[in-house]
């Protein structure tokens, strides 16, 4: 039998944990021992998330209450879907506060200005903000992002206004395992502890290099593999923030332009079924009352495909 040493690069090299994982597929997928974090294996995980966020927006208009709700970025697609059911139904947005979860950042920790092409807060702002009618939208100043000079505050901010914490976190896990920007093996996070992990609120990080190899697969970078053009840090919440919400969605149901292809495959089943670790930092939300929607595509089998190529 063939052996090898894991790549020293690859934050997470338990071979008994992998292998254990790797195994597991399809419904299985739903199975976890904690009754609080809830796996369901759906065709459509983005659909859930689309009709989460309107029914929760529409819930602060009528009863005039706050919302205040951590988004990832960039998501167009799915804004596009919100905010046009928002505009459809006439739904209110002035109690809605928005918090975008991370940001680039250049080498000296300057974080990327809602300009930048390819950055998350541009995102946000023209296909969310944006594109909601400007009789329904919420206020400019109620849709947060991480800035140099916020970025100390970021988390004591989404903490004030949530009264707490946030009212919700949607999540997607990147190839590395991360939640936002929480990376494994990046010095700012630089702890084995979950409950020390669990402390630590919104910064700037080095990313992994694998973030940076995910991210030159993107459209805002070509989908070219131009690992030269993405930033090479970021700003980010952090374990904290994720802790102190009120309610978590994650949606696992990548993959490469439409095919069977995908880097979540391997990583969703370390963050459902692996070691708690901040070496797949995504991980932590096993320990939380959690919501994860796992596509189809994702919970296929992991096997040989001899004849298949990239």
């Amino acid at each position: 039998m063939f052996t090898f040493e894991i790549a020293d690069f690859v934050p997470y090299r338990n071979r008994e944990v992998l292998d254990r994982v790797r195994k597991i597929s399809g419904k299985d997928l739903e199975r976890h021992p904690n009754p609080n974090f809830r796996i369901t294996v759906m065709s459509d995980p983005g659909s859930v998330w689309i009709a989460d966020m309107v029914a929760r927006i529409q819930r602060s208009d009528m009863l005039n209450e706050r919302l205040t709700m951590v988004l990832p970025n960039p998501c167009p697609t799915v804004y596009e879907a919100v905010t046009k059911t928002v505009n459809m139904l006439g739904i209110n947005c002035r109690n809605v506060h928005v918090f975008t979860m991370d940001e680039w950042a250049d080498q000296d920790g300057n974080i990327a200005p809602t300009d930048y092409q390819a950055g998350f807060s541009h995102s946000c702002l023209k296909y969310f903000w944006g594109g909601i009618n400007e009789k329904l939208r919420m206020p400019l100043e109620q849709i947060h992002y991480p800035t140099t000079k916020n970025i100390k505050d970021y988390s004591a901010m989404l903490t004030e206004c949530g009264r707490g914490g946030a009212d919700i976190v949607y999540s997607g896990p990147g190839w590395a395992g991360h939640i936002a920007f929480i990376d494994p093996l990046t010095p700012e996070f630089g702890t084995p502890s979950v409950e020390e992990y669990l402390t630590m609120d919104a910064r700037v990080v080095t990313l992994n290099p694998m973030t940076i190899l995910q991210n030159s697969l993107h459209g805002c970078f070509g989908c070219s593999g131009d690992i030269a053009s993405v930033p090479p840090r970021a700003a980010t919440i952090g374990p904290a923030d994720v802790k102190r919400a009120r309610n978590r969605m994650e949606t696992h149901g990548l993959t490469t332009m439409g095919t069977f292809s995908s880097w979540q495959r391997m990583i969703s089943r370390l963050i459902l079924h692996g070691e708690v670790t901040p070496l797949v930092p995504a991980s932590i939300l096993q320990l939380m009352d959690t919501n994860v929607f796992v596509s189809e595509e994702i919970a296929k089998p992991i096997e040989c495909l001899e004849k298949v190529g990239y």
